[in-house]
């Protein structure tokens, strides 16, 4: 499990044990890595996904028997759980997939309890690396671009870039990464994305926790993790956590 899913199984944990008896639901779950292991470590934690046509974590979910009970398949935008079902829902690097930002956090205010959480990691427009293709600024280009061509074919030509193994050149790599990015990526500017989460919940931002995480996490690194104590360090890390990697946004439904 990678350091992110760490941090969020780490936040899950925290928040699920204190509170008796709560529910957790990892939206966007894919294979369901972080469902296994939540319920692993004791926590009532389920999935949902709606298994899109540019990933094959289908398979992999249904392969570890989770399938149709603790993760269900999102229908229409729908979640098939009933309302105020759950205390928690976490979101990692999902909704820059999600087509309909607005209809994505109604339904998940919908299965919240008042009072209920959502924590989401994802990146906004304005991060440099394109992350999932690994060319950065590919997806500030417009669509069908000559010169983002161009470019992601240079730069894969450099070395550059991900999935590698999985096209029999550099044409066709930088053809059908600039495909899949154009075909299931939704990148929208903060203002879009802060207009959407505060229609629907009161949010903070916990970008440092993150990087405090993520430092601790490598011994050579934890005691870096203390200059997040000096005045403005968290307000200069935070800025330039956004533009290299994402958001770490933390949401409260409103109590009824």
């Amino acid at each position: 499990m990678d350091v992110t899913n760490r941090f969020v199984l780490d936040f899950a944990k925290r928040f699920v044990r204190s509170r008796a008896g709560a529910r957790a639901l990892d939206y966007g779950c894919g294979a369901g890595g972080l469902v296994a292991a939540g319920r692993a470590e004791g926590l009532e934690m389920f999935g949902a996904d709606v298994y899109y046509g540019g990933s094959d974590t289908r398979r992999e979910a249904e392969r570890s028997g989770l399938v149709g009970a603790e993760i269900q398949e999102i229908r229409e935008g729908r979640l098939g759980f009933a309302d105020s079902y759950f205390d928690l829902v976490t979101s990692n690097q999902v909704m820059e997939h999600v087509e309909d930002l607005d209809a994505a956090l109604r339904e998940i205010h919908r299965v919240l309890k008042p009072g209920g959480t959502l924590l989401s990691l994802f990146p906004s427009r304005d991060v440099f690396r394109e992350g999932h293709i690994g060319i950065p600024f590919a997806h500030w280009f417009g669509k069908g671009s000559r010169l983002r061509f161009a470019y992601t074919l240079t730069l894969r030509s450099l070395g550059l870039g991900t999935w590698k193994e999985q096209a029999p050149s550099r044409r066709q790599w930088a053809i059908d990464k600039l495909k899949w990015i154009d075909t299931y990526t939704r990148y929208r500017s903060r203002r879009e994305i802060f207009a959407a989460f505060d229609r629907y919940f009161r949010s903070e931002f916990h970008e440092p926790d993150y990087i405090c995480f993520r430092l601790r996490d490598r011994r050579i690194m934890a005691p870096f993790a203390r200059l997040l104590d000096l005045p403005l360090v968290p307000a200069a890390a935070t800025a330039v956590f956004r533009k290299l990697a994402f958001l770490v946004i933390v949401s409260r439904k409103e109590p009824s």
